[in-house]
């Protein structure tokens, strides 16, 4: 097929990058003046950059300008950022004004929330409108997509729409049973209910680890536990320092105002929200408790800022509370990240209480705490002894429970992590 992909967005490079790969001729347009963009911007893992260098010297795909308009496909593809809803709007306008031969598969992959598909396809309503969920992740886009069990479609068309849409999902989904076809509206809540669901689950075991800290139990037993057992498996079963995300964020709050629009008030979302807003601030509170308030002109170190590893992104991230509640009290920040330093630059400059650092040890030089945000692979292993030399204060606060507290102890450092004695 001949697929036409629209959208400066993650998942807009790897549908282009392995539909390419599929077979298919592909013609990705990011945005509508190429001026402006750069891959680069979009951060994207080395897998994914690899694959689209590679379908781009086969020819199998394109990355062109707003006269893609001018070209004729069989699938056209939108796969916009959720606050980009008037981008697409304008995209499907322009394509509404040309001589098409209807009807064309046209996939919405943009999440505008409910009745997002609707919008679009009212303005090409001869067309057969399908909504596919964004799957991908920020670190593992590839795998998002082709390591998927099943995947949602929906699809109010059951005729030409679901055939065609059958025949693009082939080489990622083979078997029948893996595509759950549903009409439109119900895939588009099914999305928003999936990132409700696996935000409760976070919050559910960052409440469990307030509570484990004062019965000195350990969280990570009790994640264990859970998990072992099948009707719950081990997935966003983490206490840490909260969950951020640009996608994840705004489905969450995005499915609490739909439930609130339908006329209900949904306590429980609510709640969610609240109690990983409040975590954000676990490790300051921590650090604050440690010196017994007496924090005023101390350093602190901070190791990761991007909102998970293997993602520059720090849109919702646990550092922005982080960062606002330690420069409050007068301490001074010295922060690493392998990718995110830029943009926490571009958002804070530059000032005195905040101090860049290209080495994660250069950063944890004269700290009277290690506070540990993001478990990028790089500080799964430190070296305690040089750690030790460096800080002022040997003390560890572990905001992912990625280190063994006894072994942490064991080397001559004061521990908290989340949960954990």
């Amino acid at each position: 097929m001949k697929i036409a992909v629209f959208g400066a967005t993650l998942q807009a490079a790897v549908i282009s990058a392995l539909s390419a790969e599929s077979g298919h001729f592909v013609t990705w347009c990011p945005q509508a003046d190429l001026a402006d963009f750069h891959l680069s911007s979009l951060n994207l893992d080395s897998q994914l950059d690899h694959l689209l260098e590679s379908q781009q010297k086969l020819n199998f795909l394109k990355i062109e300008d707003k006269h893609i308009l001018e070209q004729h496909f069989d699938v056209y593809f939108f796969a916009f950022n959720p606050l980009n809803l008037e981008l697409a709007l304008k995209v499907v306008k322009e394509l509404s004004e040309k001589p098409l031969i209807h009807p064309k598969l046209m996939v919405n992959g943009s999440t505008f929330g409910l009745n997002g598909t609707a919008r679009l396809q009212s303005v090409l309503p001869k067309d057969a409108w399908v909504y596919w969920p964004d799957m991908t992740q920020d670190g593992r886009s590839i795998e998002s997509i082709i390591q998927a069990k099943s995947v949602v479609v929906g699809v109010d068309d059951l005729g030409f729409a679901k055939t065609q849409m059958t025949e693009l999902l082939r080489p990622f989904f083979p078997r029948e049973e893996q595509l759950i076809f549903m009409p439109i509206l119900d895939a588009e809540f099914t999305k928003l209910s999936i990132s409700g669901m696996l935000a409760t689950r976070i919050s559910y075991m960052n409440d469990l680890a307030l509570v484990a800290e004062k019965l000195d139990i350990d969280i990570e037993n009790v994640r264990l536990g859970l998990g072992a057992d099948n009707r719950i498996g081990a997935s966003y079963l983490y206490s840490g320092v909260g969950f951020g995300g640009e996608n994840f964020s705004r489905d969450i709050l995005t499915l609490s105002q739909t439930v609130f629009d339908s006329g209900n008030r949904s306590l429980l979302l609510q709640q969610v929200w609240d109690i990983n807003e409040q975590q954000k601030e676990v490790l300051f509170r921590k650090f604050w408790n440690y010196y017994q308030s007496n924090i005023q002109g101390k350093t602190v170190a901070i190791w990761g800022a991007a909102f998970k590893e293997k993602s520059s992104s720090v849109v919702n991230s646990p550092i922005h509370s982080m960062l606002k509640a330690f420069w409050a009290q007068g301490v001074t920040v010295r922060l690493h990240d392998p990718q995110a330093l830029k943009e926490i630059e571009t958002i804070y400059g530059h000032r005195e209480d905040l101090i860049y650092c290209e080495d994660p040890y250069h950063a944890a030089d004269g700290a009277d705490a290690l506070c540990l945000v993001t478990a990028w692979r790089q500080y799964l292993s430190p070296d305690y002894e040089k750690l030790k030399k460096l800080m002022h204060h040997p003390f560890i606060l572990d905001g992912r429970n990625i280190y063994d507290p006894e072994y942490v102890k064991a080397k001559g450092f004061a521990y908290e992590g989340v949960g954990r004695s």
